[in-house]
């Protein structure tokens, strides 16, 4: 090989048809001092200086509007405060209220009950449909839409009051139930039922996660299955070695998401109760009791007290989920 050959080699040769052109060395694009690397740092600074630009709108936006109030929110949590008169310090008394404030605890009891029995049945509904609509079925398309669409207006003012009238003394349900018999009730104004009423809402919006497993159980590959039926396993046993480990990691999106949104669920309470979280506290749900307290009798400082114990509890949850992941939640690149 020549001189001159070598020097090509060295600094790399790509040949179209009989032309060769002779391209930079790498070293030279890595190295600052370079022209090619000063061009390349130059360009990278560009496109740096570009982002920020683009980031800067929404940066601000979120200092302004988010990490602002939530540390004013913060610091009105330690005062007394009505809107009316400058926010007094008093320290963490409007936290210790909290342990003796019987309705309070009346809020929190109806939360976690609604938590408890709301959470578990949206999920398995959810996989349950995804799992009946991944058998291949005609007009999926239609089923799909159909099933999500709940998701889309979820539990908004109009649907809420739909509900009460629905569920309501002289409502649809009742109507229904007379036909075949049985002797209705006003289901929204039985302290033992209006809870449940709340409950079968939130189930009946189940779209969003359902879509979610649907598109899971969509990756699986069919193979697994059919080795696995080739072993002699049943239906459960299928499930419960094949699609319920694959679909964990969708499992531990929708548990921590519908969670977090069932402890912070306001509108079906306050449209259906009128806002007074009746009857007798049946569907006092934990953000409702904030509200009266921060926007009907206006002790904003005592109101910003529960927004923040909630948000260490939504936080504390998410770290235990996050914590135990590693112990159930399977991703199939892992062997």
């Amino acid at each position: 090989m020549t001189t001159k050959d070598s020097r090509l080699t060295g600094a790399g040769v790509r040949r179209r048809g009989d032309r060769t052109s002779v391209l930079p060395d790498v070293d030279d694009l890595t190295d600052p001092g370079s022209s090619h690397g000063r061009r390349a740092s130059g360009q990278a600074r560009r496109e740096a200086l570009a982002a920020y630009g683009f980031l800067t709108p929404w940066l601000a936006g979120m200092l302004l509007l988010t990490l602002g109030p939530m540390a004013y929110s913060l610091y009105l949590s330690f005062t007394r405060y009505n809107l009316l008169t400058p926010p007094e310090w008093q320290g963490l008394a409007n936290y210790q209220r909290m342990l003796v404030d019987p309705r309070f605890k009346a809020s929190v009891g109806v939360t976690l009950e609604y938590v408890a029995v709301a959470v578990p049945l949206i999920l398995i509904v959810s996989m349950l449909v995804a799992m009946v609509l991944n058998q291949g079925i005609r007009f999926l398309p239609f089923y799909r839409a159909s099933f999500y669409l709940p998701s889309l207006v979820g539990a908004s003012v109009a649907i809420s009051m739909l509900w009460r009238t629905m569920f309501g003394g002289d409502g649809v349900f009742n109507a229904f139930l007379a036909r075949l018999g049985i002797e209705g009730q006003s289901w929204i104004g039985n302290p033992d039922t209006a809870l449940y009423s709340l409950v079968a809402l939130s189930v009946w919006t189940f779209g969003a996660p359902m879509i979610i497993f649907l598109a899971g159980l969509r990756q699986v590959p069919k193979e697994l299955y059919e080795a696995a039926m080739v072993d002699g396993a049943g239906p459960l046993r299928r499930f419960f070695s094949i699609t319920l480990p694959t679909l964990t990691p969708l499992i531990f999106f929708n548990v921590l998401l519908t969670t977090v949104n069932a402890f912070q669920a306001f509108t079906p309470a306050y449209v259906i109760s009128n806002g007074n979280g009746g009857p007798l506290d049946s569907t006092l749900f934990y953000t409702l009791y904030l509200y009266q307290r921060g926007f009907t009798q206006l002790e904003m400082g005592y109101a910003s007290a529960m927004a923040w114990a909630l948000t260490v509890v939504l936080g504390l949850f998410t770290a235990f989920m996050f914590a135990t992941a590693r112990f159930w939640v399977y991703y199939g690149d892992e062997r």
